[in-house]
């Protein structure tokens, strides 16, 4: 594909499941494919990106490094170092903006390993692929409101954003970042329910798709809270407060709860081991 003279905005490095989700909500959202490239690990999914996104595609940093304003860093924790060495030598520097989705590897890492550019820290998940994305967003040292923009300016096409402490990425990770896995569980769980008593699959997996997305938006639109909510639900003597202590006594609760909580320790773990 011929390299566009044109100054290009946007590099994603990484362009897996999530950096590939990045690249399809800039396109759609207005941004040419000639303000955008990518890398990938091998020579054959470069070339089914550029055949899927119509935007060069290579293994490595490309020259155009340097003429952009946002790169996506989409890598595995495991990678980072070789790939922030590959962009320093490829000439990073400032005033390109690096949005960092590498679970675990802090601000200040990325910072040892890139040099003094702008860096803003990303937590996203997978439902980006849907434009249902949750985002959190943390600012390094050397990133000001506008670096912080160009992050939003990203995100806010896959989704929801929000910016926290960093210091709180790690609860963010555990909660949001793997929580859609929680949420697919849960919902198997329920079509299972369903075909027990009777319902056909593909019928029980619509009921609790759409019962799970409905309450979600529920919690949103109305700003309750979602005990109140549930109340609403919950009649003197019926079938669904027989079903809630059912839940009780299987400690659906507590044992979410304990879930975050594994997730966070782990998280945090693979942070640290990001150091060494």
């Amino acid at each position: 594909m011929a390299t566009s003279n044109r100054t290009r905005r946007y590099g994603v490095v990484g362009a897996g499941v999530m950096g590939s989700a990045l690249l399809r909500g800039l396109l759609e959202h207005g941004v040419p494919a000639a303000d955008c490239w990518a890398t990938a690990a091998s020579p054959e999914t470069c070339a089914r990106i550029a055949h899927e996104y119509a935007v060069d595609c290579t293994t490595a940093p490309p020259p155009v490094l340097g003429q952009t304003s946002t790169l996506l860093m989409c890598v595995k924790p495991y990678q980072i170092e070789a790939v922030a060495r590959a962009l320093r030598d490829a000439g990073l520097a400032a005033p390109t903006v690096v949005v960092s989705i590498v679970a675990g590897v802090t601000t200040s890492r990325l910072h040892e390993l890139l040099g003094a550019v702008p860096v803003v820290r990303a937590m996203t998940n997978t439902p980006a692929l849907v434009g249902e994305a949750m985002t959190v967003l943390a600012r390094g040292e050397h990133a000001d409101d506008a670096a912080v923009a160009a992050a939003h300016a990203v995100f806010d096409h896959v989704g929801t954003t929000l910016e926290l402490r960093e210091s709180m990425l790690d609860a963010v990770t555990a909660l949001s970042g793997s929580g859609p896995a929680y949420m697919y569980l849960i919902v198997e769980a329920l079509a299972d329910a369903g075909v027990q008593v009777g319902l056909q699959r593909e019928v029980a997996l619509t009921l609790a798709t759409q019962t799970m997305l409905g309450a979600a938006r529920m919690v949103q639109r109305t700003g309750r809270h979602p005990a109140a909510l549930r109340d609403d639900v919950t009649t003197p003597a019926g079938c669904t407060i027989g079903a809630l202590l059912v839940l009780e006594d299987g400690k659906l609760r507590s044992t979410l709860a304990r879930a975050v909580e594994a997730a966070t320790q782990i998280v945090g773990d693979l942070g640290r081991a990001s150091q060494t």
